[in-house]
Order: structure tokens, then sequence, then C-alpha cells
């Protein structure tokens, strides 16, 4: 059994999973700002899975630049206590256990190439559609971080220009981006992503257009990952993912593009992702399986 945490800005998941991924309990703990408060509510969960399991390690998804090899969390995020530390030589001695550290992000990826829509596939582009938009590069059935940790970072691919304004992936197509939209024109802030589908759905044309240039702007982005990496697939994840005409939405833009851009042949394959709010637990399991492949875990 692995012991994984699921480090999150306003609840920190944590579980006991069996090496084939199934969840034997799951709870979640309090954010604890404090570096040392946060160290030790993580330590007492581990302690108390030992007393009723046979944990044979520590798996932690982290947000921030997340260096899986030394154990450093650089970067920033919504708990700043957590970055310039090394988690595995903490954790490490603080439970007598291997430690796996790796990027939120990248435990979501992995998860869906462990037991997800991924599985059949080595070389897989994943894209979370959120608040912003972020990512994973999944080369060979294994994460690429990239030279400064920010492999599959889509979210800072610059899209457009307006009047010596610069506007990355994030800014156009994720789910805040027609949301921003809705709320200044309608001067509401109740709306959201889903009143913005519902207002739709009854005919505002506004929020029709919003939408339409949404998924447009998402389809350009896709269509650009497709063609600097050639991924088998691009699984997309998030809330939004969930909606049963999302990848159909997608698939007609990037129809569109291929007309305009006639000679531009390949189309990407799109799917949505299997895991939900688990995901990050599995991909936690996911990689310390891969860390620690040459070892026994069960017979710790």
């Amino acid at each position: 059994m692995i012991a994984c945490i699921d480090i999150g800005g306003t609840a920190i998941k944590v579980g006991v999973l069996d090496l084939q991924g199934k969840i034997v309990e799951k709870t979640s703990l309090e954010v604890n700002h404090d570096f040392n408060g946060l160290i030790n509510s993580l330590v007492s969960f581990v302690e108390e899975a030992k007393q009723q399991y046979k944990v044979t390690g520590v798996s932690i998804s982290s947000p921030g630049a997340v260096d899986s090899k030394t154990g450093m969390v650089n970067g920033s995020s919504a708990i700043p206590c957590i970055h310039g530390h090394n988690w595995k030589k903490i954790m490490g001695e603080a439970t007598n256990l291997p430690i796996s550290i790796e990027n939120d992000a990248n435990c979501a990826a992995l998860a869906e190439v462990f037991n997800g829509s991924g599985q059949s596939f080595s070389d897989v582009l994943f894209l979370v559609c959120g608040t912003g938009l972020g990512g994973a590069i999944i080369h060979d059935g294994k994460i690429h971080h990239g030279k400064n940790l920010h492999g599959g970072e889509f979210g800072y691919m610059l899209m457009e220009e307006r009047d010596g304004e610069f506007y990355n992936f994030s800014n156009v197509a994720s789910t805040m981006s027609f949301v921003r939209k809705a709320r200044a024109h309608f001067q509401d802030d109740s709306y959201d992503g889903i009143k913005v589908f519902e207002e739709a759905t009854k005919g505002n044309e506004f929020c029709q257009n919003i939408l339409d240039r949404f998924y447009l702007n998402l389809a350009k982005g896709i269509f650009n990952m497709q063609y600097f990496y050639d991924p088998e697939i691009i699984l997309i994840g998030g809330a939004i993912s969930q909606r049963e005409d999302f990848i159909e939405k997608i698939n007609e833009k990037i129809d569109y593009l291929l007309e305009k851009i006639e000679i531009a042949k390949v189309k990407p394959v799109l799917g949505a992702c299997t895991h939900k709010g688990d995901a990050n637990l599995i991909g936690a399991l996911a990689n310390f399986i891969s860390e620690h492949q040459s070892n026994n875990l069960e017979s710790k």
C-alpha cells in the first residue's frame, strides 16, 4: 500500500492506495500555512495509515515547479510555505519510508496513462482547462519535465496581440476567459461557467458568441500542440471536459481550421480524461511505482 497526498489550495486530499490504483481509504486535511504544522499533519496521516495497512511508501502531488529527482518544490502557488523545501528529505526522515513527489498536473496526466484514457498510448499531451490552462507531456510513457521544469505549461503559449498587448493560451481559452467577458458585459459577477452555458442554451446570443470564440481559441491552441509534438492523443481534463458535447465542439473548430489552413493535414485525436477528483492521488501512486519499479514494494 502507498500513502498518497494531494496538496491543493483549499484542501489536502490523502488516501491509501493499492498498487493497482484502488483507493482503499480516502479523507481530506485542512491546509496549514505554517510549514512545520503542515508537515506534522501529513506525518500524522502516514503514521495512522501505517497502523492499519502495510504502507511501503509515500507519494505526493504538489503544485509548483517540482523537481521530482531531488524532491525540491520551487516556483509559487496558493500555499507559499511549501516552496523552497526538500520534501523527499524531510518526509523521508519523518516517516522512514521512500518518498516520491511530482507536480499536480503531471500527476493528473500520469493517472490517465496508468489506468485512464491514455493507458493504451505512450506519447500523450495532457491539457487541463479550468481557471487557467495547464498540462503535461508524456513521452514514452513518462513525464517530460523540461530543463526548467516547465514542460507542458501550455497556458503560456502566446496566442494573440491586440494594440501592443499580448495574450496567452490561458487568457483566451480557459473557462475564465469567457466568464470574464460575461461578467463585464452583463455587469454581473454571479456569472460562472455553468451560468454562461445555461444562458447560451436559452438562446442568449452574447453567451453563444463568447462560447463559440472560446472553442475556436481552444482549437487553435490544440492545433499548435499537435504540430509541435505530434502525439498519439491529446487528453483534456477539468470540469468542463465532462460536458457531453465538449470534444465534439472542439473537433468542429479543428475541422474549420484545417479547411482554412490547407497545408495542414493532421487532425489531432482528442479524448476526455477518465479521472476526476481522484486523479492526483492515482497519479501520485503511478509516479511512485515508476520511480521505485525496480523495488519489490510489497516486500518492504
